[in-house]
């Protein structure tokens, strides 16, 4: 029995290290919102990740022209495109799959603070905080 659970742990280890495990999971990869609305690359910056703007399920205003970063408070930064905005800012690891940081939404030009899980390989939730109200969004990992 006891060389069962030896070999039991060993596997788990192995899984952990190869990252056939969730612990220790990398987050890195496209992810898209379960809704279609967005498409986010995460990457490493630092000692964090960050994701950033890649697609959108609707590119163009109503004007026909790139989608643009209208509603951040600050005027001289209006004009950025949201494809290549950084949305998602100093995601720290906090635990198993976890990472918290902050997201920010050019629907509403605001900042919150967020966090990610890896639910599995393929699938994220993020989540965004205004004091105790929160909205949780799932995106499914493209690449």
């Amino acid at each position: 029995m006891r060389m069962i659970w030896a070999g039991a742990a060993a596997l788990a280890g192995l899984m952990v290290a190869t990252g056939n495990g969730m612990a220790g999971s990398d987050p890195s990869g496209i992810w898209r919102m379960a809704s279609g609305k967005v498409t986010v690359k995460l990457a490493p910056c630092g000692n964090a990740f960050c994701g950033t703007v890649v697609g959108l399920k609707r590119p163009l205003d109503k004007h026909g022209r790139p989608k643009r970063d209208k509603e951040n408070p600050n005027p001289s930064l209006r004009e950025r495109p949201v494809i290549g905005l950084m949305i998602m800012a100093n995601m720290v690891p906090t635990g198993d799959n976890r990472w918290d940081g902050t997201i920010y939404n050019p629907d509403d030009g605001k900042s919150y603070r967020s966090n990610l899980k890896l639910q599995n390989t393929n699938l994220m939730k993020v989540e965004g905080c205004v004091s105790v109200f929160c909205k949780t969004m799932k995106f499914i990992r493209v690449k």
